[in-house]
């Protein structure tokens, strides 16, 4: 299954584990399961996960201990997601300061527990798209919400440069106009509005027509694609 996430369950209690495992797997995710804190932590040590799910009391390692070797890692920033049975302020704390990202109170409902995974996960996502910052020879600056191509700088308004880096984080993709002004402009727009046109033809004056290599395309009854066409 493409882009399929893996997961990894470390849960002492067999009746809550497999329950969590059962149904990520009917989700579609790829789960690995452990029964002590050691277990989990011989995963962590030899495989990428992106999400971590820890049982705050177990044998061996508590949870909140290896979420601690997890964040001394380096480059593993995966999200951790607490389990815990006691659900006080004090056992919640310890486990947001070991470097947790969210936790959950047994016993709770799978379908909760299935929302606040996939939002951990969608924030990960939003996160790496963010870090795309540049394409080719053309950069984009956050801060002052200008574009630079080759030793060019350009002055965009706020929607171009939201245009021009929802195409940077998309870039190769082929979007439909229905999908750029769902996720450049309010959801709630009259879908026969040119917006999305206007824009794109805004923006291939500022950072296309001047320059030699073309970035964004047309993709006829469609929509359009960023990227250099080889």
């Amino acid at each position: 299954m493409p882009n399929q996430k893996h997961i990894l369950i470390a849960e002492d209690e067999e009746g809550i584990r497999d329950f969590i495992q059962c149904g990520l797997t009917d989700f579609g995710y790829s789960v690995t399961t452990a029964t002590d804190g050691l277990q989990a932590w011989k995963h962590l040590a030899n495989t990428q996960f992106d999400l971590v799910v820890l049982d705050i009391r177990m044998p061996g390692m508590s949870g909140t201990e290896v979420c601690k070797k997890l964040r001394a890692l380096q480059g593993y920033a995966s999200p951790v997601m607490m389990l815990t049975a006691l659900g006080t302020t004090d056992d919640i704390v310890m486990g947001l300061h070991a470097g947790a990202d969210d936790y959950m109170v047994k016993p709770f409902k799978f379908m909760e527990l299935l929302a606040r995974i996939e939002a951990l996960l969608r924030r990960v996502e939003a996160m790496e798209k963010s870090k795309t910052t540049s394409y080719a020879n053309l950069q984009i600056d956050p801060v002052s919400h200008k574009a630079i191509r080759g030793n060019v700088s350009i002055d965009l308004t706020t929607k171009e440069f939201r245009l021009l880096e929802y195409f940077i984080s998309h870039q190769n993709e082929v979007l439909s106009r229905r999908q750029i002004l769902k996720d450049v402009w309010d959801k709630n727009f009259d879908t026969n509005t040119n917006v999305v046109d206007v824009y794109v033809k805004y923006l291939r004056t500022k950072i296309d027509k001047p320059f030699e290599q073309r970035l964004i395309h047309s993709i006829v009854g469609i929509g359009y694609v960023f990227g250099i066409k080889e």
